[in-house]
């Protein structure tokens, strides 16, 4: 397999691949927190190649905040774009196969069908502009990568909107949540299988690939399996997202097809709410 070094290693995905290494007893891998290899300090990606020369990059460092996004473009598009051109180029000299992480929100999301890799890309936000650019970036700098957009990320580790459903859950009666963004939910913990899942398969079959949860649901219909499962009584009244007004314009549609990455590389893929509950066994 060789050494592999991940980057971002200290956030959500970063934390579920250091559990899922543990767990599958995986040895030769690298995690590296932004505080020892931040990917826009071109020195010291060098001096982090030079030292490992690694088979594979995973990237998990990236800007996320989709609001702040809006005010912050020029600190989005270096994180997401010319940090993930870095990684690239480095990739490219070393002849490292790069796994970059990026999102449904390169989609418009106005048509109501699972969309597919080929599909035209058109974000409506910062976020995912800056994230489409990073692909592009990326395919411009080495043809050796993997580039899997995921959507609706959580997991037990970090900031994400299960853990924020069951904070807010406790401390109000009642919570509006919007009803009509359609999507799915991605356990970061399946998404970890998934990316050494790849590693371990030897294919080299790369490019784009869709990968999330199975299923489809709304953040209003996720929210309330959330207090389901937790047994938290709160009232969730579902919202329009005209009546919900935030910074960044969301996708009203972002299902993704995974039909590639399944046949590709025989993967099975866990129904959402499934994940949710194993998710939240551990919280």
């Amino acid at each position: 397999m060789g050494k592999t070094v991940v980057f971002g290693a200290a956030g959500q995905l970063g934390q579920c691949l250091q559990a899922v290494a543990k767990e599958l007893k995986l040895e030769d891998i690298v995690f590296l927190p932004e505080e020892e290899a931040d990917i826009l300090d071109t020195a010291t990606l060098q001096k982090v190649f030079q030292q490992y020369t690694p088979s594979f990059c995973i990237n998990c460092a990236a800007y996320t905040a989709v609001d702040k996004a809006e005010d912050e473009v020029d600190l989005a598009r270096k994180i997401n774009k010319t940090g993930a051109e870095n990684l690239a180029r480095e990739c490219a000299g070393f002849s490292t196969t790069l796994i970059h992480i990026s999102t449904d929100f390169v989609f418009e999301g106005n048509v109501a069908a699972p969309l597919v890799e080929t599909d035209p890309a058109n974000p409506i936000n910062v976020y995912g502009l800056t994230k489409l650019e990073g692909e592009q970036a990326i395919a411009e700098q080495t043809n050796k990568y993997y580039i899997l957009r995921t959507s609706w990320l959580y997991s037990e580790y970090g900031n994400n909107f299960v853990k924020t459903m069951l904070r807010l859950g406790t401390e109000r009666e009642e919570l509006k949540i919007i009803a009509d963004q359609i999507g799915t939910p991605t356990y970061a913990m399946d998404l970890a299988k998934c990316i050494f899942h790849l590693i371990q398969n030897g294919k080299e079959n790369y490019g784009l690939y869709h990968y999330s949860n199975e299923g489809v649901t709304s953040w209003y219909d996720f929210a309330k399996a959330i207090f389901d499962i937790a047994n938290v009584q709160v009232k969730a009244l579902p919202v329009r997202t005209s009546e919900y007004v935030t910074k960044a314009v969301r996708p009203a549609f972002s299902v993704m097809d995974k039909a590639k990455i399944k046949s590709t590389f025989n993967l099975e893929v866990p129904y959402w709410r499934e994940s949710l509950v194993e998710c939240m066994s551990k919280l």
